[in-house]
């Protein structure tokens, strides 16, 4: 009889991807990202172990978005205190800050537990096309 193997985390071997966002739809970048991010594209993948890979975005701020989202959607935050609730355009923080942007898209795709926030921290976004990681992608 044979059984499935459940990948341990000191045997998972982690790479380097690099996804150029230039001229991409938003929402296609980040569910692939979030795949990614989980481990789900590899054969070894186990629910309840960060199998995943690391993640660098470049050319963060040249990426494209379908219909009118760009200017209807809207970010909330809240503080915990009456009347803190902050509302913020999604056009202005794709122009301010595209990394917050980014990891707070991804951030809903993947598990809401201890193990999500690990799979975040592999995820790097950069607004333009240098990055400080060339030493551990393989070319």
């Amino acid at each position: 009889m044979k059984f499935t193997q459940m990948a341990k985390a000191n045997e998972i071997e982690r790479d380097w991807i690099v996804v150029d966002a230039t001229d991409k739809v938003f929402g296609r970048i980040i569910t692939e990202v979030a795949t990614i991010l989980r481990g789900k594209h590899k054969p070894s993948y186990t629910p309840h172990v960060d199998c995943g890979d690391y993640v660098v975005i470049i050319n963060a701020s040249k990426a494209k978005f379908s219909g009118t989202k760009l200017e209807d959607k809207n970010y909330y935050t809240h503080s915990g205190y009456f009347g803190s609730t902050k509302t913020h355009r999604m056009s202005d923080m794709f122009e301010k800050n595209p990394e917050k942007l980014y990891k707070l898209a991804t951030r809903g795709m993947l598990p809401k537990t201890k193990l999500g926030k690990e799979m975040l921290k592999k995820l790097k976004v950069y607004a333009g096309s240098e990055h400080p990681h060339t030493a551990q992608i393989k070319g």
